[in-house]
């Protein structure tokens, strides 16, 4: 007997799918298996890994997308991290940048502290609480071709945008990236602003 495929997307083809053709926009990444994920499609200076501050990529996000309105901002966080700070939906749907897009790598379970079933796998709708905050587009995704159809919202269409993509639950191999907050800082702006600007 065949043994049973896992519900649910690879993480690290979809995140790769996600960041395929970036083109200079700027990266938030959300605590744990979001950043490996991002990092393992690639590091890039535009990409600003956070650690160890669970709720905290959505709003980062919007920061950037505020003092940035001309690039692109995509911020790639988990279902743990989003559900943490939820508020932040309600946030972005009021300042509403045109420039923003989140994308929710959803597997159904707290990965970073034992892999507990979370509120997602048990009906809690993301994609719905964040229509109802006042998003102009958000989808639950649960296919590759959705994610591949998905990629022009997140690049070209006004935002906010919000896609709540549905991965298995399989972990991925860790990929760590840089874990000095201040040398991701500095790298960062460097790549946006220029090398003066950390000076």
């Amino acid at each position: 007997m065949a043994a049973k495929k896992p519900a649910g997307l690879d993480r690290r083809k979809v995140v790769a799918a996600l960041l395929a053709d970036r083109g200079d926009a700027l990266v938030v990444t959300g605590l744990g298996s979001p950043t490996y994920d991002t990092y393992a499609a690639g590091d890039h200076d535009l990409n600003f890994y956070l650690w160890g501050a669970m709720g905290g990529a959505v709003m980062a996000g919007l920061g950037l997308a505020l003092a940035q309105p001309k690039r692109r901002v995509l911020v790639i966080t988990g279902d743990g991290e989003m559900l943490m700070g939820i508020g932040s939906l309600a946030t972005v749907a009021c300042e509403a940048p045109k420039n923003l897009a989140i994308a929710v790598i959803d597997n159904g379970h707290y990965g970073e502290t034992g892999m507990q079933r979370a509120h997602t796998a048990r009906g809690v709708d993301l994609a719905g609480i964040a229509k109802a905050a006042g998003f102009k587009s958000a989808t639950t995704i649960s296919t590759m071709p959705a994610v591949q159809a998905w990629l022009p919202a997140w690049q070209k269409k006004a935002g906010p945008v919000f896609a709540d993509i549905k991965v298995a639950a399989t972990p991925a191999p860790m990929r760590l990236p840089l874990r000095d907050g201040t040398a991701i800082k500095h790298r960062f702006r460097s790549a946006l602003l220029g090398a003066d600007a950390i000076k």
